[in-house]
Protein backbone atom coordinates (compact mmCIF):
# COMPACT_ATOMS: atom_id res chain seq x y z
CA UNK A 1 0.00 0.00 0.00
CA UNK A 2 1.22 3.83 -0.85
CA UNK A 3 1.16 6.62 0.83
CA UNK A 4 1.98 8.54 -2.70
CA UNK A 5 -2.06 9.91 -2.67
CA UNK A 6 -1.93 10.43 1.20
CA UNK A 7 0.41 12.94 0.97
CA UNK A 8 -0.41 14.71 -2.50
CA UNK A 9 -1.64 17.86 -1.51
CA UNK A 10 -2.87 18.92 -4.97
CA UNK A 11 -5.15 15.54 -5.42
CA UNK A 12 -8.14 17.15 -4.01
CA UNK A 13 -11.05 15.42 -2.92
CA UNK A 14 -9.80 11.91 -3.68
CA UNK A 15 -7.46 11.93 -1.13
CA UNK A 16 -9.64 13.41 1.54
CA UNK A 17 -11.71 10.10 0.27
CA UNK A 18 -8.58 7.74 0.26
CA UNK A 19 -7.82 9.38 3.95
CA UNK A 20 -10.71 8.36 5.12
CA UNK A 21 -10.80 5.16 3.58
CA UNK A 22 -7.36 4.40 5.19
CA UNK A 23 -8.48 5.63 8.82
CA UNK A 24 -11.65 2.87 8.49
CA UNK A 25 -9.63 0.08 7.58
CA UNK A 26 -11.01 -2.50 9.64
CA UNK A 27 -7.21 -3.78 9.84
CA UNK A 28 -4.57 -0.88 9.89
CA UNK A 29 -6.96 2.01 11.03
CA UNK A 30 -7.42 4.20 13.90
CA UNK A 31 -9.69 2.36 16.31
CA UNK A 32 -11.75 5.29 17.31
CA UNK A 33 -12.48 6.06 13.69
CA UNK A 34 -13.58 2.16 13.21
CA UNK A 35 -16.09 2.54 15.95
CA UNK A 36 -17.86 5.18 14.22
CA UNK A 37 -21.34 4.82 12.92
CA UNK A 38 -24.09 6.88 11.61
CA UNK A 39 -25.68 7.65 14.92
CA UNK A 40 -22.54 8.33 16.91
CA UNK A 41 -21.13 11.15 13.76
CA UNK A 42 -24.70 12.46 13.39
CA UNK A 43 -24.29 14.75 16.50
CA UNK A 44 -20.65 16.17 14.91
CA UNK A 45 -22.09 16.71 11.56
CA UNK A 46 -24.92 18.82 13.29
CA UNK A 47 -22.33 21.02 15.47
CA UNK A 48 -20.02 21.21 12.59
CA UNK A 49 -23.06 22.67 10.62
CA UNK A 50 -23.17 25.23 13.40
CA UNK A 51 -19.22 26.06 13.33
CA UNK A 52 -19.66 27.10 9.94
CA UNK A 53 -22.66 29.20 10.34
CA UNK A 54 -20.93 31.41 12.96
CA UNK A 55 -17.84 31.70 11.00
CA UNK A 56 -20.13 33.55 8.74
CA UNK A 57 -21.60 35.80 11.63
CA UNK A 58 -18.43 36.90 12.67
CA UNK A 59 -16.71 37.34 8.89
CA UNK A 60 -14.07 35.35 9.83
CA UNK A 61 -13.22 33.78 6.31
CA UNK A 62 -10.15 32.35 7.15
CA UNK A 63 -12.09 30.36 10.04
CA UNK A 64 -14.73 29.41 7.10
CA UNK A 65 -12.12 27.87 5.55
CA UNK A 66 -11.41 25.56 7.96
CA UNK A 67 -14.83 24.85 9.50
CA UNK A 68 -16.64 24.26 5.39
CA UNK A 69 -13.91 21.58 5.21
CA UNK A 70 -15.19 20.04 8.27
CA UNK A 71 -18.17 20.06 7.44
CA UNK A 72 -17.39 18.30 4.12
CA UNK A 73 -14.83 16.15 6.47
CA UNK A 74 -18.36 14.81 8.02
CA UNK A 75 -20.02 13.95 4.26
CA UNK A 76 -17.32 11.74 3.43
CA UNK A 77 -17.55 10.17 7.10
CA UNK A 78 -21.39 9.22 6.47
CA UNK A 79 -20.59 8.29 2.93
CA UNK A 80 -17.70 6.24 3.76
CA UNK A 81 -20.13 4.50 6.33
CA UNK A 82 -23.12 4.02 3.40
CA UNK A 83 -20.67 2.22 1.15
CA UNK A 84 -19.05 0.04 3.68
CA UNK A 85 -22.78 -1.06 4.48
CA UNK A 86 -24.03 -0.89 0.63
CA UNK A 87 -26.32 1.75 0.70
CA UNK A 88 -24.83 4.22 -1.25
CA UNK A 89 -20.89 5.63 -2.11
CA UNK A 90 -19.94 9.27 -2.27
CA UNK A 91 -19.85 9.18 -6.16
CA UNK A 92 -23.79 8.45 -6.17
CA UNK A 93 -24.47 11.16 -3.15
CA UNK A 94 -22.53 13.24 -5.42
CA UNK A 95 -24.66 12.41 -8.86
CA UNK A 96 -28.04 12.18 -6.64
CA UNK A 97 -27.35 15.81 -5.62
CA UNK A 98 -26.40 17.10 -9.14
CA UNK A 99 -28.91 15.40 -10.51
CA UNK A 100 -31.11 16.73 -8.09
CA UNK A 101 -30.15 20.38 -8.50
CA UNK A 102 -30.38 20.28 -12.30
CA UNK A 103 -34.02 19.18 -12.21
CA UNK A 104 -34.81 22.16 -9.74
CA UNK A 105 -33.71 24.52 -12.05
CA UNK A 106 -35.18 24.04 -15.49
CA UNK A 107 -34.81 27.77 -15.83
CA UNK A 108 -31.03 27.33 -16.20
CA UNK A 109 -30.19 24.03 -17.60
CA UNK A 110 -33.94 23.44 -19.16
CA UNK A 111 -35.87 25.18 -21.56
CA UNK A 112 -38.18 27.09 -18.60
CA UNK A 113 -37.65 30.86 -19.14
CA UNK A 114 -35.76 32.89 -16.74
CA UNK A 115 -37.85 35.56 -17.42
CA UNK A 116 -39.60 35.76 -13.63
CA UNK A 117 -39.41 37.03 -10.35
CA UNK A 118 -37.44 35.44 -7.30
CA UNK A 119 -40.60 35.17 -5.65
CA UNK A 120 -41.96 32.85 -8.69
CA UNK A 121 -39.09 31.13 -9.37
CA UNK A 122 -39.67 30.03 -5.00
CA UNK A 123 -43.12 28.64 -6.04
CA UNK A 124 -41.90 26.55 -8.99
CA UNK A 125 -38.76 25.23 -6.30
CA UNK A 126 -41.86 24.17 -4.39
CA UNK A 127 -43.86 22.58 -6.69
CA UNK A 128 -40.92 20.56 -7.85
CA UNK A 129 -40.17 19.20 -4.50
CA UNK A 130 -43.86 18.63 -4.04
CA UNK A 131 -43.67 16.49 -7.20
CA UNK A 132 -40.37 15.18 -5.74
CA UNK A 133 -42.11 13.97 -2.59
CA UNK A 134 -45.26 12.18 -4.15
CA UNK A 135 -42.53 9.98 -6.44
CA UNK A 136 -41.36 9.01 -2.64
CA UNK A 137 -44.78 8.23 -1.61
CA UNK A 138 -45.00 10.62 1.22
CA UNK A 139 -48.69 11.50 0.97
CA UNK A 140 -49.08 13.85 4.30
CA UNK A 141 -48.71 17.37 4.46
CA UNK A 142 -46.06 17.31 6.69
CA UNK A 143 -44.34 14.06 5.45
CA UNK A 144 -40.32 14.65 4.86
CA UNK A 145 -39.72 18.08 7.40
CA UNK A 146 -36.49 16.33 9.25
CA UNK A 147 -37.35 15.41 12.72
CA UNK A 148 -33.86 16.30 13.49
CA UNK A 149 -33.72 20.49 12.51
CA UNK A 150 -33.59 23.20 15.47
CA UNK A 151 -37.25 23.14 17.02
CA UNK A 152 -37.72 26.39 15.63
CA UNK A 153 -36.75 25.89 12.41
CA UNK A 154 -39.00 22.74 12.38
CA UNK A 155 -41.75 24.62 13.76
CA UNK A 156 -41.97 27.00 11.49
CA UNK A 157 -41.14 24.34 7.97
CA UNK A 158 -44.56 22.40 9.64
CA UNK A 159 -46.28 25.92 9.85
CA UNK A 160 -45.31 26.55 6.12
CA UNK A 161 -46.48 23.25 5.16
CA UNK A 162 -49.81 23.44 6.51
CA UNK A 163 -50.07 26.73 5.12
CA UNK A 164 -49.68 25.24 1.80
CA UNK A 165 -53.45 23.27 1.85
CA UNK A 166 -55.43 26.70 3.87
CA UNK A 167 -54.07 25.69 7.35
CA UNK A 168 -53.04 29.07 8.39
CA UNK A 169 -54.46 32.24 10.66
CA UNK A 170 -55.02 34.69 7.68
CA UNK A 171 -54.41 37.70 9.51
CA UNK A 172 -51.05 38.57 11.99
CA UNK A 173 -53.86 39.79 14.00
CA UNK A 174 -55.31 36.64 14.91
CA UNK A 175 -51.46 35.12 15.52
CA UNK A 176 -51.19 37.29 18.25
CA UNK A 177 -54.68 36.65 19.76
CA UNK A 178 -53.73 33.55 19.99
CA UNK A 179 -49.95 34.28 21.67
CA UNK A 180 -52.18 36.08 24.03
CA UNK A 181 -54.41 32.89 24.73
CA UNK A 182 -51.50 30.92 24.70
CA UNK A 183 -49.53 33.11 28.00
CA UNK A 184 -52.46 32.62 29.51
CA UNK A 185 -52.78 29.36 29.55
CA UNK A 186 -49.05 28.93 30.79
CA UNK A 187 -49.69 31.67 33.87
CA UNK A 188 -52.68 29.02 34.98
CA UNK A 189 -50.56 26.30 34.05
CA UNK A 190 -47.69 27.10 36.55
CA UNK A 191 -49.85 28.01 39.13
CA UNK A 192 -52.01 24.71 39.15
CA UNK A 193 -50.99 22.00 37.17
CA UNK A 194 -47.59 18.92 36.79
CA UNK A 195 -44.28 20.31 35.60
CA UNK A 196 -45.24 18.46 31.79
CA UNK A 197 -47.96 20.25 31.51
CA UNK A 198 -46.23 23.40 32.50
CA UNK A 199 -43.80 22.88 29.77
CA UNK A 200 -46.48 21.25 27.35
CA UNK A 201 -48.00 24.97 27.59
CA UNK A 202 -44.38 26.52 27.20
CA UNK A 203 -43.77 24.62 24.04
CA UNK A 204 -47.24 25.76 22.74
CA UNK A 205 -46.28 29.62 23.03
CA UNK A 206 -43.09 29.15 21.74
CA UNK A 207 -45.12 27.43 18.41
CA UNK A 208 -47.30 30.38 17.88
CA UNK A 209 -44.51 33.00 18.50
CA UNK A 210 -42.55 31.05 15.81
CA UNK A 211 -45.66 31.66 13.48
CA UNK A 212 -45.82 35.14 14.40
CA UNK A 213 -42.06 35.19 12.93
CA UNK A 214 -43.29 33.69 9.52
CA UNK A 215 -46.40 35.85 9.59
CA UNK A 216 -43.87 39.29 9.97
CA UNK A 217 -41.45 37.46 7.61
CA UNK A 218 -38.84 37.16 10.68
CA UNK A 219 -37.07 33.81 10.68
CA UNK A 220 -37.25 32.64 14.21
CA UNK A 221 -33.85 31.37 14.45
CA UNK A 222 -31.93 34.34 13.05
CA UNK A 223 -33.62 36.53 15.66
CA UNK A 224 -33.06 34.18 19.06
CA UNK A 225 -29.39 34.45 17.50
CA UNK A 226 -29.27 38.21 17.51
CA UNK A 227 -30.89 38.17 20.51
CA UNK A 228 -28.36 35.99 21.70
CA UNK A 229 -25.56 38.07 20.56
CA UNK A 230 -27.29 41.16 22.11
CA UNK A 231 -27.15 39.68 24.89
CA UNK A 232 -23.73 38.62 25.06
CA UNK A 233 -22.43 41.80 24.25
CA UNK A 234 -24.41 43.61 26.79
CA UNK A 235 -23.40 41.00 29.25
CA UNK A 236 -19.62 41.51 28.71
CA UNK A 237 -19.99 44.94 28.55
CA UNK A 238 -21.86 44.98 32.40
CA UNK A 239 -18.67 42.61 33.50
CA UNK A 240 -16.17 45.12 31.66
CA UNK A 241 -18.18 48.30 33.86
CA UNK A 242 -17.82 45.66 37.28
CA UNK A 243 -14.18 45.19 36.11
CA UNK A 244 -12.94 48.71 36.48
CA UNK A 245 -14.34 49.32 39.42
CA UNK A 246 -12.36 46.14 40.90
CA UNK A 247 -15.26 43.89 41.06
CA UNK A 248 -16.59 40.59 39.65
CA UNK A 249 -20.19 39.94 39.00
CA UNK A 250 -20.84 37.89 42.04
CA UNK A 251 -19.75 40.66 44.34
CA UNK A 252 -22.42 42.59 42.52
CA UNK A 253 -26.29 42.33 42.90
CA UNK A 254 -29.16 42.89 40.63
CA UNK A 255 -29.75 46.57 41.25
CA UNK A 256 -26.17 47.65 40.23
CA UNK A 257 -25.83 45.01 37.71
CA UNK A 258 -29.37 46.65 36.09
CA UNK A 259 -27.79 49.86 35.89
CA UNK A 260 -24.77 48.82 33.93
CA UNK A 261 -26.72 46.56 31.73
CA UNK A 262 -28.90 50.30 30.99
CA UNK A 263 -25.70 52.31 30.86
CA UNK A 264 -24.74 49.62 27.92
CA UNK A 265 -27.66 49.72 26.14
CA UNK A 266 -27.71 53.41 26.46
CA UNK A 267 -24.56 53.42 24.77
CA UNK A 268 -25.11 51.08 21.81
CA UNK A 269 -28.43 53.23 21.01
CA UNK A 270 -25.70 56.65 21.33
CA UNK A 271 -23.19 54.96 18.73
CA UNK A 272 -26.44 53.76 16.54
CA UNK A 273 -27.79 57.30 16.15
CA UNK A 274 -24.17 58.86 15.81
Amino acid sequence: MTDDLIHDQSAGIERLLEIMRRLRDPQTGCPWDIEQSFDSIAPYTIEEAYEVADAIARQDWSELEGELGDLLLQSVYHTAIGEEAGHFSFQSVVRNISNKMVARHPHVFGDASRDKSAEQQTLDWEAIKATERAGKAQRGTLDGVAIGLPALMRAVKLQKRAARVGFDWPTTDQVIDKITEEAAELVEARETLSHAEVTEEFGDLLFVMANLGRHLGVDPEEALRAANAKFTRRFEGVERQLADMGKAPSESDLAEMDALWDAEKAAEKALKRS
